[in-house]
């Protein structure tokens, strides 16, 4: 296992990015919106590599019950383009004043019941989760389905910017979370870094599971989230050397952060969807995923 740890920020991706340049920043926006949507477009095709022969079946992540009980429900967070957008709320059921909170960020087959699973899991620990929906409702049953949702949010991220500013929004001031972490899985890892760059100074903590990345430092130099990278060494999709190079990047800046990398195992190990799970290198990292939100997101009186 390889871990590097630093100071403080983060962000984005460049060399096997997903959706992460989406807003581009500087001059030459109009040419940074293309290089991002062409890195994001590489993405999705290595994503569909990775995920060929996969399954929508529940992970055995998936299957592990809460630790405790949990009230949940589907329910409208935010509306675009005059519709309403649904994502799944969840806390624990004995919640008597507003927790710390996690938006969760689906991976790229979607708001399935496997997320919604993986929100009950986490809520049970103790944080309200609201498990967003960037695919407009749909869900994929398939790989190819999976691929063409994933394309439309690389080629229109601007809904999904407004879709993640919302549900930060409506869990800062609808429901007064007095901290603010995001997490996701390979699509949805991405899109918590991407979260970190939507709010570099508000985010609490970023918990990206083999997300894109990047080592561009001028789009690392702004984030002040803590993060937490989570990767396997037999990625092919995204690549040992792009998580290194990133981890670089962060230790020069003297970013707050730490990466690990699971020798043995390969992209989509600790999904919540899939056949790719591996349960040694998941229940650690999701055991690092606990200790590093309770270490940002808790509230602890002297």
């Amino acid at each position: 296992m390889h871990t590097v740890k630093s100071r403080h920020k983060l962000l984005l991706p460049t060399v096997t990015i997903l959706v992460l340049m989406l807003a581009g920043c500087g001059a030459g926006q109009g040419d940074a919106d293309e290089a991002g949507k062409e890195a994001g477009r590489a993405n999705v095709e290595a994503m569909a590599k990775e995920h060929a022969n996969d399954t929508t079946d529940a992970s055995p992540g998936a299957l592990v019950a809460p630790s405790s009980t949990v009230a949940s429900q589907t329910m409208a967070y935010t509306e675009y383009d005059d519709q309403l957008v649904y994502g799944y709320f969840s806390a624990p059921a004995d919640m008597f004043e507003p927790l710390p909170a996690v938006i969760m960020i689906h991976e790229w087959w979607g708001l399935n019941d496997n997320i919604r699973a993986m929100a009950d899991r986490l809520a049970a620990e103790g944080y309200i989760v609201l498990a967003v929906d960037l695919y407009g409702g749909k869900i994929a049953a398939s790989a190819a389905e999976a691929k063409a949702l994933m394309t439309e949010v690389v080629e229109r991220p601007e809904a999904a910017e407004t879709n993640i500013r919302a549900a930060y929004d409506f869990l800062d001031n609808t429901v007064g979370a007095p901290r603010i972490g995001s997490i996701g899985w390979c699509f949805g890892g991405a899109w918590s870094l991407n979260t970190a760059k939507l709010f570099p100074d508000e985010l609490d903590a970023s918990v990206i599971y083999y997300g894109a990345v990047t080592n561009d430092e001028d789009l690392l130099r702004p984030i002040n989230t803590p993060i937490l990278g989570l990767f396997g060494a037999e990625d092919r999709g995204i690549s040992v050397a792009s998580v290194n190079a990133f981890s670089e990047a962060l230790e020069r800046l003297r970013k707050n952060h730490a990466v690990h990398i699971y020798p043995g195992v390969g992209h989509a190990f600790a999904n919540p969807t899939g056949q790719n799970y591996d349960e040694v290198s998941a229940e650690d990292a999701w055991t690092r995923t606990l200790q590093f939100l309770d270490l940002h997101l808790s509230i602890r009186v002297p």
